[in-house]
């Protein structure tokens, strides 16, 4: 976050004191948004955060040095947290473990705030069972080049197939550019069968929607379309839940929305100071999400898994590494630190490469934030499909080669 400024202060919520630190911090210099003020954005929000963040281990997504720089990811909780946080240890599936965070009352959430948490990122289990899922959830991640309108429509379908198998969505803005839709589900299955479920759900929208979807994993083989993104259903996966403020200048907020609204709420309208506004108005609109009606069965998606069979899976190359051989002309540009690091280098090679960036399509720039040991690198790639062969240029020299993984040591 911004230099400090202001002593620290106490403040009382529900009778327990929480310490905020460097209160007068500007987090968001664009709508002038303190510190403070997201503890307090957080706290009348407080029922609909819990709602969705609530009971459940998180990773702690800290800002420590502002919006503009890369957040880390702390798994563990501090040692010294307060006894109005409550704990829960994962076993990820690469074999270690975490004893994470959990949230249960308003007075938790000013304190992940005062961590530096922006957004609250938390898993799709409840701290009473660590194995069984009981939330599902569809990530509608649109391609470069895709408008509101296809994102909407692809929710629609989406919100169609959920139905047809006996499961209500619940749709919020991501408060990126995309959808989510929320799924709340009895907690009868692993990670492996919820994965497979969202798996199926995603291939059946792509199957109904040919073109304007895609279940395909590989990011330079879907064109532009809204990737129906099932892996964030993986064991280790987080996601931005109900009324997470984004680290976006506008401060943006993911924000539960009615069906009926979703054609007309593009993302930028909800806003810490507008949705402050609308929840004191009308409250959540996620707020049926817990009621026994809403929570349904996996077997219908399950079944239709059999009816599809296994996804086509992608060739491997045949160097004898096992590794997955992209079906696309793929080059890579660069790897770099920060993003705006990549996109100056991507920059740089657009400029020595003209002719290149007139043929390509705006899906074909692929901007990748990938997860390190506890930060976001990116890596940059161009897709050539629509230049003709004998006019792609040759993998060079990377125009920027940051290495996430130096100097690290592995126990």
């Amino acid at each position: 976050m911004s230099p400090s400024k202001g002593e620290a202060t106490t403040i009382d919520v529900d009778g327990h004191e929480v310490r905020i630190s460097s209160p007068g911090k500007v987090v968001f210099p664009e709508p002038g948004i303190t510190k403070l003020d997201l503890v307090h954005y957080y706290l009348a929000v407080a029922e609909g955060a819990l709602r969705g963040a609530g009971g459940r281990p998180m990773v702690l997504k800290r800002f420590v040095k502002g919006i503009g720089a890369e957040a880390f990811f702390q798994k563990r909780v501090p040692e010294n947290h307060p006894d109005f946080v409550d704990t829960a240890t994962l076993h990820y599936a690469r074999g270690t473990s975490a004893e994470e965070a959990v949230i249960r009352n308003p007075a938790a959430l000013a304190w992940v705030v005062n961590l530096g948490c922006l957004d609250l990122n938390p898993h799709p289990v409840r701290a009473e069972d660590l194995d069984h899922p009981d939330e599902l959830r569809v990530d509608l991640d649109p391609m470069p080049g895709v408008d509101w309108s296809q994102i909407v429509d692809v929710a629609m379908v989406a919100r169609e197939v959920l139905e047809d198998h006996g499961l209500t969505g619940w749709p919020k803005t991501s408060g990126s550019r995309g959808l989510h839709i929320n799924v709340r589900i009895e907690p009868r299955w692993d990670f492996r069968e919820v994965r497979l479920a969202a798996e199926t759900l995603a291939r059946e929208v792509e199957n109904r929607v040919p073109g304007m979807a895609s279940a395909r994993w590989w990011k330079e083989e879907r064109g532009e379309s809204v990737f129906v993104d099932f892996n964030q259903n993986a064991k280790d996966r987080t996601v931005a839940s109900a009324y997470s403020v984004r680290p976006l200048p506008d401060a943006r907020v993911s924000t539960p929305l009615d069906w009926s609204e979703v054609g007309g709420s593009h993302p930028e309208r909800f806003t810490v100071p507008t949705v402050l506004e609308r929840y004191a108005e009308r409250g959540d609109a996620a707020s049926g999400i817990d009621d026994p009606a809403a929570v349904g069965s996996l077997e219908g998606l399950l079944r239709l898994a059999e009816q599809l069979g296994p996804a086509e899976k992608p060739p491997r190359a045949g160097d004898g590494s096992g590794r997955r051989a992209s079906t696309m002309p793929l080059i890579e540009i660069a790897r770099a630190k920060t993003k705006p690091e990549a996109l100056e280098a991507l920059d740089r090679w657009n400029a020595r490469h003209p002719d290149v960036v007139e043929r390509l399509h705006p899906a074909d720039v692929l901007v990748d934030g990938m997860r390190g040991s506890s930060s976001l690198w990116y890596r940059v790639r161009v897709n050539l499909q629509h230049v003709p062969e004998g006019e792609r240029p040759e993998q060079g020299e990377l125009e920027a080669d940051y290495d996430p993984w130096a100097g690290k040591t592995w126990g």
